[in-house]
This record gives C-alpha cells, sequence and structure tokens, in this order.
C-alpha cells in the first residue's frame, strides 16, 4: 500500500505478517479482554451497514483474531432480512439465527443487550447520538458511521458519550475513513511537520450527481416514508453538507487541528425539487473562518450531468497541497500508490488493535466536531445567518427530533414533513 515505516504504533499495521508479530507480542492481553474472540452487531442493515461487517471482519482476520457476526437489528424486516441472507452464506463467518435478529424500533437495545462486544452504528445519523449512548452505556465497544448527528443538541449527547467511554476504557472508531488511510496520513503529517509552511487558505470541495431517492408507496405510513427516504430529511441525515461533505469537512478540521470560529454560507435546491427529495438542499457553499484569519472556502453539490470534484487543497507560506498524496513547493514529495478508501477495513484495523494494546482510540469527540462543522454551515445557509462556533457549541437550541414524538416512543404514525428552509425566514435557533 506504500505506507511510510515510521507509522506510529497506533498507526495502522500494513501487512499480515506485521500484524501477526503484533498480535503474538500481545496475544495475553488481548485474551484477557476477550478480544480475540470478536463478536460483532450490526445496528442498521443497508448497504453501508452490510459494508462495515465485511470491513470488520477482513481487520479481524489481518490481525489473526476470530471475529464473527452474531445479531442483527434493524427497524424494517426487509433490510433485515437482506443481511441475514448475505451473511449466513458460506464462508461467512456467523452465529446467525433467527433469535439473534431483531426488528423495531428496539432493535439497538436487543442487539447491544446480546452477547455482542463490538457494536457497528449505522442506521442513518438522526439516530446516532441515542445508539452511542446505550451502547457505551452497556460496555460495548463501538464503530460508527460519520456523521454523528444532526443538530447541535445530538452533538452535545454523543460529547457527552465520547466522555463516558473514555472513562470506561470503551475503544468508539468513527467512520471518517480518510483518517484512516495512509495516503492521508503521512501527507497532513507532513504538512504539520511545516513542508507547506503555515496555512493561509483552502478550498474543499464535494461536488457529485444524483443519489438514491425512494418514492413514497401507498401502503407506507408519514414516518415509514420519511424513515425510509431518510436521506432528504434533515432530521435523519442532517442534509447532505453534513452526511456525505463530512469526509472533507473532518479532512479540513484535521490539517487546521481545530474547528473554525464561524462561518457564513449560501445554498437551496435548484434541480432536485420533487416530492422524492424531501426538504434539504442541493447545494452549499460555505466560508469558514478561522481564529488566525485563515479563510477555507467550501463547495458541496449534487446535481445531475455536472462536472464532478471530490478534492482538498492547501495553500501555505512554502508550498500547496493535496493531503490525499501530494506536496508542491519547497518540499516536494508525493505518496506512491494512494488507496484512501482502504480506510474502510483500516477503520477497525485502528480499533482493534487499540484494544490489543491497551489503549483503546477514542474518536467520537473528533468525529462530533467534524460533524458540527458541517451542520453550523447548514444552519448558516438554512437562515441566512452568520453562525459562530460559540454559538452552535454553547447556545444553540436546535433540536429537528419529530413532533409527533416529543415525549412518546417513536411510532410508524403521521407525522409532517418539515418545510423548506427559506433564509432569511427559517430563525435560528
Amino acid at each position: 500500500m506504500g505506507e511510510h515505516p515510521d507509522v506510529t504504533r497506533r498507526g495502522f499495521l500494513g501487512t499480515t505478517a506485521a500484524a501477526a508479530a503484533f498480535v503474538a507480542a500481545v496475544g495475553s492481553r488481548a485474551h484477557a479482554q476477550g478480544m480475540d474472540n470478536l463478536r460483532i452487531g450490526l445496528i442498521g442493515c443497508g448497504g453501508r451497514g452490510s459494508g462495515a461487517v465485511s470491513d470488520a471482519l477482513a481487520a479481524a482476520a489481518q490481525l489473526k483474531l476470530n471475529a464473527k457476526i452474531v445479531a442483527l437489528g434493524d427497524l424494517f424486516q426487509d433490510r433485515l432480512d437482506g443481511a441475514f441472507t448475505k451473511f449466513t452464506q458460506p464462508g461467512v463467518a456467523n452465529e446467525l439465527t433467527k433469535e439473534r435478529c431483531f426488528v423495531g424500533f428496539d432493535a439497538y437495545k436487543k442487539v447491544i443487550d446480546s452477547d455482542v462486544n463490538y457494536v457497528l452504528l449505522a442506521t442513518p445519523p438522526g439516530w446516532r447520538p441515542l445508539h452511542l449512548e446505550y451502547a457505551v452505556e452497556k460496555g460495548k465497544h463501538v464503530f460508527f458511521e460519520k456523521p454523528c448527528a444532526v443538530d447541535p443538541l445530538g452533538v452535545r449527547r454523543v460529547l457527552a458519550a465520547s466522555a463516558k467511554a473514555t472513562e470506561k476504557k470503551l475503544a468508539v472508531v468513527a467512520g471518517t475513513l480518510y483518517r484512516h488511510s495512509p495516503c492521508y496520513r503521512e501527507t497532513i503529517r507532513r504538512v504539520h511537520d511545516g513542508f507547506i509552511g503555515d496555512i493561509t487558505a483552502g478550498q474543499i470541495y464535494y461536488n457529485t450527481g444524483f443519489l438514491w431517492s425512494r418514492p413514497r408507496q401507498k401502503e407506507w405510513s408519514d414516518a415509514e416514508y420519511q424513515l425510509r427516504n431518510w436521506y432528504y430529511m434533515t432530521w435523519l441525515s442532517g442534509d447532505f453538507n453534513v452526511e456525505q461533505h463530512v469526509h472533507n469537512l473532518d479532512v479540513m478540521h484535521w490539517i487546521m487541528g481545530g474547528p473554525p470560529v464561524k462561518c457564513t454560507s449560501v445554498g437551496g435546491r435548484q434541480v432536485r425539487t420533487a416530492p422524492e427529495f424531501g426538504h434539504i438542499y442541493d447545494h452549499f457553499v460555505t466560508d469558514y473562518e478561522y481564529e488566525n484569519g485563515v479563510h477555507i472556502m467550501s463547495s458541496c453539490r449534487q446535481q445531475g450531468n455536472t462536472t464532478p470534484k471530490n478534492t482538498n487543497h492547501y495553500i501555505g507560506t512554502k508550498g500547496h497541497t493535496d493531503p490525499s498524496q501530494i506536496i508542491w513547493g519547497d518540499n516536494p514529495w508525493r505518496f506512491d500508490n494512494p488507496q484512501p478508501f482502504a480506510g474502510y477495513v483500516l477503520e477497525h484495523v485502528n480499533a482493534l488493535q487499540s484494544l490489543l494494546a491497551g489503549e483503546p482510540v477514542n474518536e467520537a469527540k473528533q468525529q462530533a466536531e467534524s460533524t458540527m462543522i458541517g451542520i453550523m454551515a447548514r444552519m448558516s445557509a438554512y437562515t441566512g445567518k452568520e453562525v459562530t462556533w460559540d454559538f452552535v457549541m454553547n447556545k444553540s437550541e436546535l433540536d429537528t427530533w419529530p413532533e409527533e414524538w416529543r415525549g412518546k416512543e417513536p411510532n410508524f404514525g403521521t407525522m409532517a414533513e418539515p418545510a423548506v428552509a427559506m433564509p432569511g425566514r427559517t430563525p435560528l435557533v
């Protein structure tokens, strides 16, 4: 994979031989913690959840650990059945039975309460704070997909759960895969070592075409329609500048060493206006400002028949960089054979390796902050107001949870779909 030879002990093991040697060195500690017998529970059986199971099993194999998928949970029976069929095929290590498969709003509790020790949280992001809290309460190690919340209150819940996970010595690893990709890690390490000097500006892009959508079916209730078509509901996805663009916002957070102090964003719906696209926007452009006066421009778009662009670019006093692989300027450097999507497996290698070493990794705080960077831009675009980091972290009371469920158990009943946000009219809460 072209990995740099001086990756740290808490970095990634690039070869099977190195992984085997590492496990041999810490084998007794792994046995004491029970991590030589990895029992995986999946909550959220869609494509990304199923992918996360395959990635976790591949990581365990690289580290020479015994691993099985032993419990599944989802809100919908068809999703659950699809995952069950996939993971009970010959060649997949599993202990799945129908009794270990749970459906409904409380399925997450049943999976976490079962005899799993590594929980994968892959439901729509609006559920993430609740599921993370329960997993930490029950003392389970966690992989949780990005983003980790959809509003400021949710981010604060994740931060509180993160602190409890640290107290309990639990591993919590996030699905922001660039943090786990050797090409990004080695390039950004050099940026932090001064290869491009002081950063003076930057541009980040995540411009793509259309994604999937699920038109409403006559047998679906209001709530089921929104839950199945979750990507286009802000209360479930956070809008796409949070759900998708968080990858590049996380790189910005990483490279800059922290969050911006404020932002101003514009956005709207030009193309994706049909009912099946809910009430989210299809484009955002954001100016992020840091305490030292540096501005980073962010652009993200989901519109068909447009030019795609998914890049990061940072300019410094001694050069500039695409942090996925290359540095230009006074100290030129390039990563050979970059494979950023290797991070899908290395996310789990990192979590398991940290447990074997007795130093559980906890990425919940960094993921919470990267998520909030996207949320503050969405709030700015929706309202037309400048939004500060202090406001979203300490003052905002924005809670996107459906009014119909406030103080009640979630149900498949009547649920009004939120209106499209209008700058200058939608209040900043």
